[in-house]
C-alpha cells in the first residue's frame, strides 16, 4: 500500500512514519537529483509514504504542485505500479483544481469524503461532490469524522447528508482522545492503542473500503437544503 499526502501540511504520513518525511515539493524546488529513495518511505506495517508538500505560503499553487509532483515521481519511482493500493489524502476545503489530479490523470478507482456534521465542512463536501461530478467521478461514500456536533445529532445529519447525496454513510468515527495522544506519539491509532474501540472502527473502515462499495453518480444539495440540513 501507498499513502500519497496531497495537503500542503505534509502531514498525512507522519503518524505512520514516525515523523515528518521530506516533501517532493521541497526536494524538486532544491533543484537536487532526486531518486526514489529520497521520497519513498517505509511506515507502520510496511506501508510506503510519499508528501507532495507545496509551495510558501502567498506563493505559486499548491493544487499545481500535485499534478508536477505525480509526473515527476513517474519518472524516478515506479512504485505506482508496484504496489496493489494507492491512497490519496487530498484536501477538500481548497477549491483549485489542481487538486483533482489524481481523477483527471484516471488514478483513482473509488473517492471518498471525510467531513463532521457542521455546516462547513458538510459545504466543504458538498462542494467536493460536485467537483466529481463534474469530472464523471464516482462516489464511493461518506465518512464522517465525529467532532461532537449538533448536541449529539451528528451521525444522524451525517447519515441525512450522505443519503440526500446518493451515497451512503460507509463509517461514522467517533471522537476519542486515543487518537489525540496517539498523534502526540507519532503512531497510528492502531499501532498505539491497538485493542482500543477506536482502532475497531478503523478497522471494520478499512475493511469496508477494501470491499470495494458500489459508486454512485452524487447528486450535489442545494446551498439552502445544505443549511436547513445542518440546522434540523
Amino acid at each position: 500500500m501507498l499513502v500519497v499526502g496531497c495537503d500542503p501540511k505534509s502531514d498525512s504520513s507522519i503518524t505512520l512514519v514516525g515523523r515528518r518525511i521530506p516533501t517532493m515539493m521541497d526536494l524538486i524546488l532544491d533543484g537536487r537529483e532526486i531518486k526514489e529513495e529520497d521520497v519513498v518511505y517505509e511506515g507502520y506495517r510496511g506501508v510506503k509514504c510519499i508528501e507532495v508538500g507545496g509551495p510558501e505560503p502567498g506563493v505559486g499553487c499548491a493544487g499545481r504542485g500535485i499534478i508536477v509532483a505525480i509526473d515527476f515521481l513517474r519518472k524516478v519511482s515506479r512504485v505506482l505500479e508496484e504496489v496493489e493500493l494507492v491512497l490519496y489524502d487530498v484536501p477538500g476545503d481548497i477549491v483549485c483544481g489542481g487538486f483533482s489530479a489524481p481523477l483527471r490523470k484516471g488514478l483513482v478507482s473509488q473517492a471518498y469524503i471525510i467531513t463532521s456534521g457542521e455546516y462547513m465542512p458538510l459545504y466543504a463536501a458538498n462542494n467536493i461532490s460536485k467537483g466529481l461530478v463534474r469530472l464523471n467521478t464516482p462516489l464511493s461514500g461518506v465518512i464522517c469524522n465525529s467532532r461532537e456536533a449538533a448536541a449529539g445529532r451528528e451521525k444522524e445529519i451525517a447519515e441525512r447528508f450522505a443519503e440526500e447525496l446518493n451515497s451512503r454513510l460507509v463509517a461514522f468515527i467517533p471522537k476519542d482522545p486515543i487518537v489525540q495522544q496517539c498523534e502526540r506519539r507519532a503512531v497510528t491509532a492502531i499501532q498505539g492503542a491497538p485493542n482500543s474501540e477506536i482502532a475497531q472502527v478503523y478497522r471494520a473502515l478499512a475493511r469496508e473500503v477494501m470491499a470495494g462499495a458500489e459508486p454512485r453518480t452524487p447528486r450535489p444539495l442545494s446551498d439552502e437544503r445544505l443549511r436547513e440540513l445542518s440546522m434540523e
